[in-house]
């Protein structure tokens, strides 16, 4: 017996169907999660948020010590976040943009999106005014952090840092030397606190 070439077997036409229907359920599936669960979308939201905001507290790190800046600029063929033209400094996020700079005339710096803007100061090339831009949120959470920082340490300084910098503190702020009453009882407690906290 020949079988009939114009039929096609019923378990063909089967599984033909149950293959198109299992993709476009599949398909319809991932769009329906895509659309509730947009989590590339959010992850790059999150990103270029937190880009944009770093970008902030960078340009006003930059205004409130006066230095003149150019913000998206080319500098040595790299697109640079922030540059300099008085001091010939490129400010990056980029690594790669970093060392391809480092190789010219131009001196670049590089800043983590983590790093809060006023932090900044410490990476450039040239000496920059101490200026206050509100509370590090790190420091601001931790009153250990806020004492060592009121008295210009970091938290790993050793007790007898602490006493030296709280006897120079004290001549600052001191009101029989012209200081604040309520600086001068910030730095009292500072001393407390990083007192029984050093190393």
């Amino acid at each position: 017996m020949q079988a009939d070439p114009s039929t096609v077997p019923e378990w063909l036409v089967l599984g033909v169907l149950l293959g198109a229907g299992g993709s476009v359920l599949v398909a319809g599936l991932f769009v329906v999660a895509d659309r509730l669960f947009p989590a590339d979308q959010q992850a790059r939201q999150v990103r270029d948020g937190g880009e944009e905001r770093r970008r902030a507290e960078l340009r006003e790190y930059l205004q409130a010590i006066d230095e003149q800046f150019a913000e998206n600029h080319f500098v040595e063929g790299q697109h640079v976040a922030f540059y300099l033209p008085k001091r010939d400094v490129a400010i990056t996020f980029d690594a790669r943009a970093y060392y391809r700079i480092d190789r010219s005339p131009t001196r670049p710096v590089l800043v983590e999106h983590e790093m809060p803007g006023v932090h900044l100061g410490a990476r450039l090339p040239f000496e920059t005014p101490e200026v206050s831009l509100g509370p590090d949120p790190e420091q601001s959470a931790d009153p250990t952090l806020q004492a060592f920082a009121e008295l210009g340490l970091r938290q790993t300084a050793t007790l007898s840092e602490v006493k030296s910098a709280y006897r120079d503190r004290v001549k600052e702020v001191h009101p029989d030397h012209g200081g604040d009453e309520e600086e001068f009882k910030r730095v009292r407690e500072a001393y407390t606190m990083a007192k029984q906290h050093a190393s």
